[in-house]
């Protein structure tokens, strides 16, 4: 299974089980920025406690392994959980997201993209894929962060609410970040 393939079957799954949804991270990048390789797709999922099991008959072994557990434990603690599928190691990273007025909003503003000629999947915006972005360099420090937020301001940087990052940067304490992602795109 290639990496479009299993972003396929995700957003069938979800689309079918009717469950709210958003793809971010480097998927995200990639569809709003500049190409690299990924080994994961993460996907933001408000999933009911009433429907793990559900939930996890969808993604059936062996063609994938999920700990059901695992999902019972995201969800009743706002976590996350991996649907790995083996034969190609690729993994899913599912984020069950706290009510906070970041996640509210970001479920509200996500956006239909067109991934594949295909079919249309549920996209946090560009926006919140950068603000998500800032708080895991802020978080990890891993420079791919960065990487992937100049690759996003460099191909979508017209269509970007510069003023909607900046107020959810002073929110999340994320100015020091920003400031220095607005200097690498002036260089």
């Amino acid at each position: 299974m290639e990496h479009s393939e299993l972003l396929r079957y995700v957003v069938a799954t979800l689309e079918r089980l009717e469950l709210r949804y958003l793809i971010t991270g480097s998927t995200a990048t990639i569809a709003f920025g500049e190409p690299r390789l990924t080994n994961d797709i993460d996907v933001v999922v408000e999933l009911p406690p009433a429907r793990v099991t559900e939930f996890c008959r969808a993604f059936p072994g062996p063609d994938f392994y999920l700990s059901e557990e695992a999902v019972r434990e995201a969800v009743q603690q706002h976590g996350q959980f991996n649907i790995i599928h083996p034969t190609s190691g690729l993994k899913v990273d599912v984020i069950v997201p706290e009510d906070t007025p970041f996640n509210r909003g970001r479920l509200a503003r996500a956006r239909r993209v067109r991934p594949a000629a295909d079919y249309d999947a549920s996209f946090a915006s560009i926006e919140d894929v950068i603000i998500k972005k800032m708080e895991y360099y802020r978080d990890g420090g891993s420079e791919k962060h960065l990487r992937d937020i100049t690759g996003v301001l460099k191909i979508s940087g017209d269509q970007v609410d510069h003023a909607y990052i900046a107020e959810w940067a002073s929110r999340m304490r994320l100015e020091p970040i920003w400031e220095a992602v607005r200097e690498r795109m002036s260089e």
